[in-house]
């Protein structure tokens, strides 16, 4: 169960719909959002796309690791939409344990993403070979989404009013 005083924190591969169900989780709780990414968008000026192209992804991760940061550290609880790649730093799995905050793993199998993540330009991880990229992210990624996650909500056919319903519960 989410305190009335903790964050909601949503981590998972991307694609999975954590930007989606943040929004309608937000609602339910009547909190903001916070989503990584956007917030990077808007600070910068620059999509995650050009930030890759132009910075590279060190400087992505670096600005995700700040933004989380701050989120985390918002005296307001908050709904977060961490970006995918989030738990890849030590430092930002330990900030997520030392937050206090529930954090849940949105889980789906990379087939399926796939589908999910086509045409979606601002996703340049996945330039030269969707399925193939989802898969070793995946691989890479499965035991840190684990290590951070309080409880993990399958999102695989599922509509979003049930994910975020698993994710309530």
């Amino acid at each position: 169960m989410i305190r009335s005083d903790q964050h909601l924190v949503l981590v998972g591969m991307m694609g999975v719909g954590k930007t989606t169900a943040a929004r309608v989780l937000a609602d339910r709780l009547g909190r903001a959002v916070f989503d990584t990414d956007m917030v990077i968008e808007t600070r910068s000026g620059s999509t995650v796309r050009e930030i890759f192209a132009e910075q590279g992804e060190p400087k992505f991760r670096e600005l995700e690791s700040k933004v989380l940061a701050e989120a985390l550290a918002s005296p307001e609880p908050l709904v977060i939409a961490a970006a995918g790649g989030v738990v890849l730093s030590a430092a930002n799995r330990a900030a997520l344990a030392d937050s206090g905050a529930r954090v849940v793993w949105l889980c789906a199998d990379p087939v399926n993403l796939v589908e999910r993540v086509r045409g979606g330009g601002h996703r340049p991880l996945l330039d030269e070979d969707p399925a193939g990229t989802l898969q070793l992210m995946f691989r890479e990624r499965e035991a840190l989404y684990r290590e951070v996650a309080d409880a993990i909500v399958l999102v695989d056919n599922r509509s979003i009013s049930e994910v975020v319903e698993a994710v309530l519960r």
